[in-house]
């Protein structure tokens, strides 16, 4: 029996380490760098210590709790590589939070978890807020977000990114910012501040593809008929993928005018609107008609040949030949009629599918 649990501890002790290895393997991927190692172009909006806001009344993103940060005044790039297979695309994820804070778990570990899925680079922005007024009242939005882009450029390289598949995705807030990088990368206001030792302009800020989900501050107020001429396509903005509810009380109208815009400036878009849905319902809402958009956004990223094509994947239309598996439905209560069947029916066995 001694010699049993000596075993058994010896195995138990060998797992352990393997797991604090692995832990430890997974901390040591994951690069964090000071988007501005020696001084932040503006002056700090707050004396107070970063700290997570988040209340037992708030509302669930994805169906959990979101940490909420705010008073950040030393903004950060987090790299989250993919783990197994690496496509070389990447793209910067920018946290909602209506300028005031970010919404880093349901916004921000999330997306990074999906990107890391298909074999995307996440490239984490920790932006400054809370913000008083956006640009160009305001210049920090848009400093931050350049300086994340050239950062990533600038380590592509190291970071196994291709530079010229580099794109942004943003909830809400972080939607606007992305809008924004989208229409203004060539700003090159932080050249006359405390920060310009941090910057090479030279670097190009320009996204080379954006997924804006419920983006916010797009639409003038209070009809939100029209798009603010801030955020007007140009010649720097990439192909869009937007996603928005109808029902999104303050910002419904957003997605669909800016959708327009770039129908009107001949920029390759794709819209998905829906009649509900709310604000805030991030990358999986629990049984709500969005529960599966991040398929969509998959699949428009292999149409626009930024993700290559699925391996089993013929024809003129790699990303139209692949069919979604059926999700796997729960058993029915009580005891199964075939114990010994432990098969679930509407689980697929078609390798083609994803």
């Amino acid at each position: 029996m001694l010699h049993m649990d000596l075993r058994v501890l010896r195995i138990a002790l060998t797992l352990g380490l393997a797991s604090s290895a692995l832990v430890s393997t997974a901390q040591a991927q994951q690069t964090v760098l000071p988007l501005w190692p020696h001084a932040a172009p503006e002056p700090a909006q707050t004396t107070e210590p970063e700290v997570d806001v988040t209340k037992p009344t708030d509302a669930l993103i994805s169906g959990h709790r979101s940490a909420r940060l705010t008073n950040v005044t030393l903004p950060t790039l987090s790299v989250y590589p993919p783990r197994d297979h690496n496509t070389g695309v990447a793209a910067l994820v920018f946290p909602g939070g209506a300028y005031v804070r970010l919404a880093w778990d349901g916004e921000g570990l999330d997306p990074c978890k999906w990107l890391n899925s298909l074999g995307m680079t996440c490239l984490l922005v920790k932006y400054r807020v809370p913000e008083q007024g956006h640009y160009p009242a305001n210049p920090s939005d848009i400093e931050d977000a350049q300086q994340a882009m050239r950062l990533a450029r600038a380590h592509a390289a190291e970071w196994h990114i291709d530079p010229t598949h580099i794109g942004v995705m943003g909830f809400s807030a972080g939607a606007n910012l992305s809008v924004l990088l989208s229409t203004h990368p060539d700003d090159h206001h932080v050249e006359s501040t405390p920060a310009a030792p941090d910057v090479d302009t030279h670097i190009d800020a320009r996204p080379d593809f954006a997924i804006l989900v419920y983006p916010a501050y797009l639409a003038v107020p209070p009809e939100q008929a029209d798009l603010d001429p801030v955020y007007t396509p140009n010649q720097f903005t990439p192909p869009t993928f937007l996603i928005q509810a109808e029902n999104d009380t303050h910002y419904g109208k957003n997605a669909l005018v800016y959708y327009r815009a770039l129908m009107d400036a001949n920029i390759p878009a794709e819209l998905h609107y829906y009649a509900t849905g709310g604000h805030g319902f991030g990358m999986n809402p629990i049984d709500s008609p969005e529960e599966h958009w991040p398929l969509l956004a998959a699949t428009w990223l292999r149409s626009i040949h930024i993700l290559p094509p699925l391996p089993h994947s013929t024809g003129s239309n790699p990303a139209a030949a692949a069919t979604p598996c059926p999700i796997p439905q729960p058993p029915p209560p009580g005891r199964p009629t075939n114990p010994s069947s432990t098969t679930n029916s509407s689980t697929s066995t078609d390798p083609n599918c994803w």
